[in-house]
């Protein structure tokens, strides 16, 4: 099945290797979803691990770590009790899933959403512009939300820091992520994965207010 890419709130693409076996997580409605880990390779030789959910239905072949994958869905997110804190679950929500022949790298998402917090921009010790987005993308037909974290780089940057929240955005580029140590309550320092979009194109769409059941679903 061929997923257009263009229509949809929420777009996603992925093609690599199979890192973490697939087991089942969790059922709904007597239907099985399984979560494991995809690795693409990045042109810079580095590599993005991005956890996949997909139902047990839309599997066709088996597949098992190891296998090279090509996958299209969407970029989703939930809240997560965590020690008693909620915690942005972000992860690659499969549609479908078929063997990838050709051995591509493929690593692309497209959002259109809402700025739900106000942007966050800073400079590396390098100069280099950065600005950090929520974005508050709406799920068609779900009545509710998804929260990407988005980040951009240079005069995108730039530009996005100075739009208030509610700006509607369409965004392109790439699932990211990075490694960060924290130190938790006890005082030690523990290893942690973050993840966010890396966008390489912006588009303002306009200047909306985001809505009320919007506002009233984040953290």
């Amino acid at each position: 099945m061929d997923y257009d890419l263009l229509k949809e709130n929420n777009t996603a693409k992925i093609a690599g290797t199979i890192c973490e076996e697939p087991v089942v997580s969790h059922q709904i409605d007597g239907e099985n979803f399984l979560d494991f880990a995809v690795r693409v390779q990045r042109l810079s030789k580095a590599e993005d691990i991005i956890p996949v959910t997909i139902s047990e239905r839309a599997i066709g072949e088996e597949i098992k770590l190891g296998d090279r994958v090509i996958l299209t869905g969407q970029y989703r997110s939930h809240n997560k009790n965590i020690n008693d804190k909620n915690r942005l679950i972000l992860h690659f929500f499969a549609k479908d899933v078929e063997k990838d022949e050709k051995g591509e790298e493929v690593n692309y998402v497209k959002l259109v959403g809402f700025i739900c917090k106000k942007p966050v921009y800073r400079t590396t010790p390098f100069n280099r512009e950065i600005c950090d987005v929520l974005l508050a993308v709406n799920r068609t037909n779900y009545h509710r939300s998804d929260y990407i974290p988005c980040i951009l780089w240079g005069r995108n940057a730039r530009f996005v820091s100075t739009l208030p929240v509610g700006s509607k955005l369409e965004l392109e580029g790439r699932i990211q992520s990075r490694k960060y140590t924290k130190q938790n309550e006890e005082g030690k320092t523990e290893e942690r994965t973050a993840y966010e979009v890396s966008c390489g194109r912006v588009a303002i769409l306009s200047n909306d207010l985001v809505k009320k059941e919007a506002e009233n679903e984040i953290m």
